[in-house]
């Protein structure tokens, strides 16, 4: 019996017109050109035209295609139920309009299939990718990615490409771990394939604009926007736990460096900025029902918590719950701090300020309370921690005593408990190998 290697997943919904031709130019690859043996599924989710029938067709036709038919929309949902339960070693997906050059297919999965790396994705935006689209489109997917960067800590450079795979084995500890169920199925799988150690492979890929493409660019890129925010939120509360799956374990021998001191800049500005939007949003609403003084603490209070627990975990790399609180209770008083700077502005504007005055004077005294909540971080809520005993002065990364100094980074033995970790785990190794291909989706 042979031994099925790769199982290339084509999601579908509403593709009549496309479905039938690109099915029958990448089966006729697959038994030309291709050394692997491959099987295409059709995974129709959702269509409501004759997509189902086609696919039904053409699995009856060729011998090495076979149609699922699921009743939801989603492409995420789609990928998960047919990787759950494929037998295939390596698991792919590629777009139905197969804007991406078949030959790119084989330098994809062979990383995969040798072992080499566990995941593999094409890439638009690492050097050597040659890319036709639109301004409005590259602009939003060089800022998703670049959101992705600094929020989440990723290393990859393109989530949204639509030409990736898996091993098998990898994805089923994965999977059970994602819960979107469309396009940010991609953006969840492979960050958390980055904390769990996994290795992934890019390939620079040319791509050039569907211009029949039916995603809607503004509700995908919110969509996307609300998977960050839920999976930010679930790694800083610890209610995300992923595997080490690859690599040392952690609490091995040495941990890596936290983050310097430019990219901990740069993503607490990026936090430091949503913060200020989020507050100053909440600002004018509540001025509407409640007085100036009033919708300042409201609003500088809800944002602070948030912003206190994205700061934990991405900008300096504290996990879970140990030394949450105190934390937050530290963050509050750098809070309390950015209070009565933005307090003591408004006082000082006087009765019968405009609205206009007083948003102005609230956005620089919050710059202020910012660079100064930064270095109460950096030194204080989040820094090194001594404490003063009998036997000298212990921290977290040594003890000053009368022998000297030691430390969990120096000594020998276990180390001890710190509630300030290295940033998440040594970034998995990223690949690239020069080849000319298409990609996925128009954003």
């Amino acid at each position: 019996m042979t031994v099925l290697q790769v199982d290339i997943v084509v999601p579908v919904r509403n593709e009549e017109r496309d479905l039938a031709p690109s099915v029958r130019r990448l089966a006729g690859y697959l038994r030309e050109s291709f050394p692997f043996s491959a099987r295409i599924t059709i995974a129709d989710n959702g269509s409501t035209d004759a997509t189902g029938e086609i696919a039904s067709q053409l699995a009856r036709e060729l011998p090495q295609v076979r149609a699922v038919r699921m009743e939801l929309p989603g492409r995420g949902r789609a990928l998960r139920a047919i990787w759950s339960q494929s037998e295939a070693e390596v698991l792919a997906y590629m777009d139905v309009d197969l804007s991406t050059d078949l030959n790119a297919l084989l330098p994809l999965v062979a990383p995969l299939l040798s072992g080499h790396s566990d995941l593999a994705i094409g890439t638009r935006l690492a050097r050597g990718s040659r890319v036709i689209r639109g301004p409005k489109r590259e602009l939003i997917s060089r800022g998703y990615n670049l959101l992705l960067r600094t929020l989440m800590g990723a290393r990859f450079s393109d989530a949204q490409c639509g030409f990736k795979a898996i091993r098998r084995d990898q994805a089923r500890a994965l999977l059970p771990l994602t819960q979107d169920t469309g396009w940010f199925f991609d953006t969840e799988l492979l960050v958390l394939a980055e904390r769990a150690g996994l290795r992934i492979h890019e390939i620079p890929v040319d791509w050039i604009d569907d211009l029949d493409s039916r995603v809607d660019i503004i509700a995908t890129a919110l969509a996307d926007l609300r998977g960050m925010a839920r999976l930010g939120i679930g790694f800083a509360r610890g209610s995300i736990q992923v595997p080490r799956l690859r690599g040392p374990a952690p609490g091995g021998s040495s941990p890596p460096p936290g983050p310097g001191l430019r990219l901990q800049v740069a993503r607490f500005t990026a936090i430091g900025v949503a913060s200020t939007v989020a507050y100053l949003v909440l600002f004018v609403l509540l001025r509407v029902i409640m007085p100036a003084q009033a919708a300042n603490v409201v609003s500088l209070l809800a944002t602070a918590v948030a912003n206190t627990a994205a700061n934990r975990r991405l900008t300096f790399g504290i996990s879970g719950r140990s030394g949450s609180a105190r934390h937050q209770f530290k963050g509050l008083i750098a809070f309390g701090i950015g209070l009565a700077l933005t307090s003591g502005a408004l006082a000082a504007l006087g009765p019968g300020t405009g609205r206009l005055a007083e948003v102005s004077v609230l956005i620089a005294a919050n710059l202020v309370a910012t660079v100064l909540r930064f270095l109460l971080y950096r030194h204080w809520v989040f820094g090194k921690h001594w404490v003063f005993g009998k036997h000298g002065v212990s921290g977290k990364h040594g003890v000053f005593g009368k022998h000297g100094v030691s430390g969990k980074r120096q000594g020998s033995g276990p180390p001890e408990r710190a509630e300030v970790t290295a940033w998440p785990s040594p970034g998995p190794a990223i690949g690239t190998v020069e080849m000319a291909t298409q990609g996925e989706r128009s954003s």
